[in-house]
């Protein structure tokens, strides 16, 4: 690619896609602003590749935890190539295809970012397939490694296993020696056992009897994504040392509840459980947990664990280890067709909803 460093105090124009507010899918708006010329120690990279994900379903209701006041850009994470660089930035990444965590602003057709977010993807790896794994990946790994520490032989439990995150998350515990038994809907049965999952109807008024007759003595890991009451059944279903990870409270997308109380909750029960005289594990994972304040040590060892990580996700991608799942391909400005399909239940294809600038 070719070298395109722009003039200093030069400006881009970029195409956003903005939450106004509380509203419909049809309610995001498609605008235009001008973006400086990065500042020191940034990068403007123009996005190839975001998604939709379960975070901008929530945020669009006002109901993920922590997220910024309306107006602003969604946008949870981005695959590009960087087009400029500040001063103090190399200017070998010029030209180059990387991948960031962004959790808002990635909506767009171009960002300003910190260089030091960047993690660069592999030749061979394409915009679309690793914004597949960007943070699904990173989530799925770290949650099957670092948390869980999932071993060959055991048996794991994926709610919600046709999704961007219970994909690659089947995908990574195959790869590990893991069997896996998967919640989703009849229709994505079929794809599923070729990723080597065992489905369950996610439907079934006894879900837990069906995991059950599948795994007598219990599963080792259970990836909850639904939170509520959903987890009480998730930890019942574990071995005398098996693993709780919940890492969404997607049951409760449309409740009335204020979402912190939500969130309290299911903290509040998971920390309880670690209480007891036994020697399961409960917990709540969040990809951001330990990023500190930017400039500490502490945001520079996450930074170095997510480009770690991440690194090695795409390695798997690259070497066909993981295959990306993609359910649909939208151009950016039809972000509310593309929302309305990620929250239909009435989708079949597995894996992640792209966007394309």
């Amino acid at each position: 690619m070719t070298e395109t460093n722009l003039p200093t105090g030069a400006t881009v124009t970029a195409t956003e896609v903005v939450l106004p507010g509380k509203v419909e899918p049809s309610g995001f708006r498609v605008l235009r602003r001008s973006l400086p010329a990065p500042a020191a120690g940034q990068a403007l990279v123009r996005v190839e590749s975001t998604a939709v994900s379960f975070a901008e379903s929530a945020m669009r209701r006002g109901r993920y935890y922590g997220q910024p006041a309306f107006p602003f850009v969604p946008g949870y994470d981005l695959v590009g190539v960087v087009e400029s660089v500040g001063p103090g930035v190399d200017r070998a990444l010029i030209g180059r295809r990387f991948a960031a965590l962004t959790k808002t602003g990635a909506w767009a057709t171009a960002v300003v970012l910190p260089a030091a977010d960047l993690v660069a993807v592999p030749d061979g790896v394409s915009a679309d397939e690793a914004e597949t794994v960007t943070v699904n990946g990173l989530t799925a790994y770290q949650m099957l490694h670092h948390v869980a520490k999932v071993k060959a032989g055991q048996t794991v439990l994926v709610l919600g296993v046709a999704g961007g995150v219970g994909t690659l998350l089947a995908q990574l515990a195959r790869h590990a020696g893991a069997r896996v038994i998967g919640t989703a809907s009849p229709r994505q049965h079929e794809a599923l056992r070729e990723l080597g999952v065992q489905p369950v109807d996610y439907r079934d008024p006894d879900v837990a009897a069906r995991v059950r007759e599948l795994a007598p003595d219990g599963v080792d890991a259970v990836f909850d994504h639904l939170g509520g009451a959903s987890i009480s059944r998730s930890y019942r279903l574990l071995t005398s040392t098996g693993a709780l990870i919940c890492y969404s409270i997607a049951s409760k997308l449309d409740d009335r509840t204020p979402v912190l109380l939500s969130f309290l909750h299911v903290l509040t029960k998971l920390t309880f459980w670690n209480y007891l005289p036994t020697r399961k594990h409960a917990s709540f994972f969040d990809v951001w947990s330990g990023a500190g304040k930017p400039g500490s040590a502490k945001r520079e060892a996450f930074r170095a664990r997510i480009r770690t990580d991440l690194t090695h996700v795409f390695g798997l991608l690259r070497d066909g280890v993981l295959t990306a799942k993609i359910a649909a391909r939208y151009p950016l400005t039809e972000v509310a067709a593309a929302m309305e399909l990620s929250e239909s239940s009435g989708r079949t294809t597995l894996g992640k909803i792209v966007l394309v600038p």
